[in-house]
């Protein structure tokens, strides 16, 4: 295959399906998405199947147990796409939305418009539930997409592909609007970052090097995050049962995602008391404790932690423990180690959560909440096309607002500048 000429093939087609989705009728487009949530409910075998080749394909080429388990496509995360597409038809369109009206002293009435971003790429590894997150999210914002899941994926990709053009043809929009690349060719990612007449923006979702490759070679404006390190914090004034409960579900409920605890901050005057309960939870749990000396003082079958670990995102059964002196040791803490996705607070205190969520420069901040529900769908937001940290356009887990830019209308009759 020339990779090439096929990505120009590839981003020609999605610039001009862009032009049919954007004059698209709300209606429309809910009747794609809900087509596809029935291709893809008609289609469990097929898709089962497909999965099971990228399974045992990732076993017999060393996956990591991690990676395994964000490729399988389980009944139940079938289910939870048939349910996000649903969900995603049913929010209100943001498309062609008018706000901030207000009259000038000229007489003309300026307000924004939303608009689709346009054509949007999206890279990503092992979830093929991505797959279907990201059309749904592109599609109801009216933007066509490109999208490139990794090799390890490339069987269950091309299967929920297949539903996808069902819904598509449906509903009488163009195939084209959503792409899924045929090729596993690690050069169609080079050519899809550097198409600025075909791509509005790029979303890479994956491990810290592919992202941090996208954003360095990319010519396209980058929407990401490089690594999910993410803290909670028990402070003096916790509630020790519901700190047990939130620091235990914010690691184990799922290790191999970008909102998982990474690292456990615990206030200094309550250490001796709750460390050797945590500690307790997490061996039942085979979580590896990395501590710093104090925490090695009190729980001494702690690995002893180093730098390294405070930076880590372990995406395993690995926990870094630190003990802190007080709310402005974890402040201090977070702020320079953390990589700005999520952190919480586990407080009875109102103005120690206060100052938590003021100071704290993360893209999601909690008060007695565990990290994992920094999630789009558990956001309302249906699904979510990506966690972002950056600070410009979109931050934090990114619907379908984030997927849209706003241009300024201007209402007159018949008036000129003088």
């Amino acid at each position: 295959m020339d990779i090439a000429a096929y990505m120009a093939e590839v981003g020609q087609q999605a610039r001009q399906a862009a032009s049919a989705i954007a004059r698209s009728s709300t209606a429309t487009r809910n009747q794609a998405l809900l087509a596809t949530a029935e291709a893809l409910d008609g289609a469990r075998a097929e898709l089962a199947e497909a999965n099971r080749k990228d399974v045992e394909n990732g076993r017999s080429n060393g996956l990591e147990a991690s990676m395994l388990d964000r490729l399988e496509l389980t009944p139940a995360r079938i289910d939870a796409m048939i349910e996000g597409l649903r969900q995603v038809a049913g929010l209100p369109d943001p498309i062609g939305a008018i706000t901030d009206m207000a009259y000038r002293p000229s007489g003309i009435q300026v307000g924004k418009m939303r608009v689709p971003l346009g054509v949007i790429g999206i890279i990503y590894e092992s979830r093929p539930n991505v797959t279907v997150e990201a059309a749904s999210l592109c599609l109801k914002s009216g933007n066509a997409t490109i999208l490139r899941g990794g090799s390890e994926a490339i069987h269950s990709n091309q299967a929920i592909a297949a539903c996808l053009v069902v819904g598509l043809k449906e509903a009488g929009l163009p195939e084209t609007s959503v792409q899924v690349i045929r090729t596993t060719d690690r050069a169609a990612v080079g050519e899809l970052i550097t198409m600025p007449d075909f791509v509005d923006v790029i979303v890479p979702r994956g491990g810290k090097g592919l992202i941090e490759r996208i954003s360095r070679d990319a010519r396209v404006p980058v929407i990401k995050h490089l690594d999910g390190v993410c803290h909670v914090y028990i402070d003096a004034h916790a509630d020790p049962e519901k700190a047990l409960n939130v620091v235990v579900n914010a690691k184990t409920q799922r290790y191999g995602t970008c909102n998982t605890m990474e690292t456990l901050l615990v206030d200094r005057e309550i250490a001796e008391d709750i460390l050797p309960l945590l500690a307790a939870t997490f061996r039942e749990h085979s979580v590896e404790l990395r501590g710093c000396d104090t925490s090695r003082s009190i729980v001494p079958d702690m690995v002893a932690a180093t730098e390294d670990d405070w930076y880590e995102e372990y995406l395993g059964p690995v926990l870094a423990v630190r003990v802190v002196d007080g709310l402005d040791g974890a402040i201090a803490h977070i702020n320079c180690y953390s990589s700005q996705h999520t952190d919480s607070i586990i407080t009875e205190n109102y103005t120690r959560a206060r100052r938590f969520i003021t100071e704290v420069d993360s893209s999601s901040v909690m008060v007695n909440a565990s990290t994992r529900f920094a999630d789009g769908f558990e956001y309302g937001l249906g699904a979510e096309i990506g966690i972002s940290t950056d600070k410009i356009h979109a931050r934090g887990p990114v619907g379908l607002e984030g997927l849209t830019s706003q241009k300024y209308v201007v209402f007159g009759d018949g008036h000129i500048r003088t």
